[in-house]
């Protein structure tokens, strides 16, 4: 996990994202425990109820389960749970920005691809063609 925070979001949502993201890289897979509360608090110098309140909303969205005294665990099926969840969320709050730029920008498919495919912009864009 990053060690940076911003200012645009709580840190407990942050701390949140970032077990999500974790769990769609393959990080962490079904059934693995989640870090402790404490060690995370104390490795990232947080309060330990930030942390717990970032874990919390993972178990209130049902990707994490509390196992009492042995801790939490990432639930079977959570992947993806998350995979389609974030798909959505992905879909309804950033591609309608980035639609609106790419039509701005006049982007061709075949350029948005080969960007994607190198990495990077196109040698070539289609006006210089």
């Amino acid at each position: 996990m990053e060690r940076e925070w911003n200012d645009s979001q709580p840190i407990y949502r942050q701390l949140r994202d970032r077990v999500v993201a974790m769990i769609l890289e393959g990080v962490l897979s079904e059934g693995d425990p989640l870090p402790s509360v404490r060690n995370v608090a104390a490795e990232y110098r947080v309060n330990p109820l930030t942390v717990l309140k970032g874990y919390q909303q993972l178990v209130d969205e049902e990707f994490v389960e509390s196992k009492r005294g042995l801790g939490m665990f990432i639930n079977a099926g959570a992947r993806n749970l998350l995979l389609q969840s974030e798909r959505r969320r992905f879909l309804a709050e950033q591609w309608p920005a980035i639609h609106a730029t790419i039509r701005r920008l006049g982007l061709t498919p075949q350029e948005l691809l080969a960007a994607a495919a190198t990495g990077g912009p196109s040698s070539k864009t289609s006006r210089e063609r």
